[in-house]
């Protein structure tokens, strides 16, 4: 199961690698900002999909493959 995860890109992923291209690491404050405004006006749903995204935007940043697409779009 390990190799299968691995290999599949969930959706928070794909969505996080783009805001990363677009926006750099300030996406993941971002997505924060915004997932705490949301909460708050009563969407605790989409607040932890916001959440989910931000998460996997911290996990491409820490092994690498988001700071490497913000690269590769740069150049």
């Amino acid at each position: 199961m390990g190799l299968r995860r691995m290999m599949v890109q969930t959706f928070a992923e794909k969505i996080a690698l783009e805001l990363l291209a677009r926006d750099g690491t300030s996406a993941v404050w971002q997505l924060h900002v915004v997932a705490a405004r949301i909460y708050r006006d009563g969407y605790a749903r989409a607040a932890g999909v916001l959440l989910e995204i931000a998460d996997a935007a911290e996990r491409e940043l820490t092994i690498g493959r988001g700071s490497n697409s913000i690269i590769k779009i740069v150049q």
